[in-house]
């Protein structure tokens, strides 16, 4: 187990090694100004900056809390709505090409009207997030309810399990593999619109702070805040894959 986490270290350090040379790389070979295109270490320098005054961990705690307001709000929608969907195969097919009309649609392509209805703030930014995370999540839930295994149902018929207790402890359970795909890629989906939706119409989070940077010129800081972006999304990552790990060991278990 030691070797295995050292393995993984070493190569999460090597790959940042590299992207980091040939960072620096191209701003050696394009013989760019540091204005122009900030290095890193002016970017870290920028990191600092913001982490002294303050202004990093504000922002920060603002898109996380928008973060999982519209993504956990999105994930049990979209499971429960998918469970149901999933065994009601008629209704599905209703639904089906209506969600697949909307699903396309980039969720910034709403930003005017959800701008008039909720006017401005944290619930535009949450609402962009709820249906950027919705539909991946609800395609994966219902197409892992119509994948289960036939015996099990069969199982659950002869112990006239039914209803909510069906989908509790029959469906939800051998669908839950195929589900955590889902929460992958809603989790990847929603922290980029959630970027996108804060440089729309709000004062604060890692999207306003891009914007605001932006516009004073300070391209160290914008490229501090892209940084600050991707390190979180890819720690987002690994959190649910986490408690993937733990939920099924805790089905394992039980």
């Amino acid at each position: 187990m030691q070797m295995v986490k050292r393995k993984q270290i070493f190569q999460v350090v090597g790959g940042f090694v590299i992207l980091i040379s040939v960072w620096q790389g191209i701003i050696v070979a394009g013989d760019y100004e540091a204005a122009l295109f900030p290095g890193p270490l002016q970017v870290w320098e920028g990191i600092v900056e913001l982490i002294r005054d303050g202004t990093l961990f504000t922002h920060f705690q603002v898109s996380l809390m928008r973060f999982f307001a519209g993504y956990v709000s999105a994930v049990i929608a979209a499971v429960l709505l998918g469970l149901v969907l999933g065994r009601l195969l008629f209704l599905w097919g209703i639904i089906d090409p209506i969600v697949q009309v909307l699903r396309p649609v980039s969720p910034i392509a709403w930003s005017p009207f959800i701008v008039l209805w909720f006017g401005i703030g944290d619930i535009p930014a949450i609402v962009v997030i709820f249906i950027a995370a919705f539909f991946p999540v609800l395609l994966t839930t219902v197409a892992a309810v119509r994948k289960v295994e036939p015996a099990y149902l069969k199982v659950a018929r002869n112990f006239e399990i039914k209803g909510f207790a069906l989908l509790r402890k029959i469906i939800f359970p051998a669908a839950f593999p195929s589900i955590a795909n889902g929460l992958h890629i809603a989790v990847g989906t929603a922290w980029i619109f959630l970027v996108s939706g804060e440089m729309i119409g709000t004062q604060s989070g890692l999207g306003y702070l891009i914007v605001d940077a932006r516009n004073s010129m300070r391209l160290d800081l914008v490229m501090a805040g892209i940084v600050i972006i991707g390190l979180t999304g890819l720690l987002l990552d690994k959190l649910v894959g986490i408690l993937e790990t733990r939920i099924a060991r805790y089905r394992g278990a039980r």
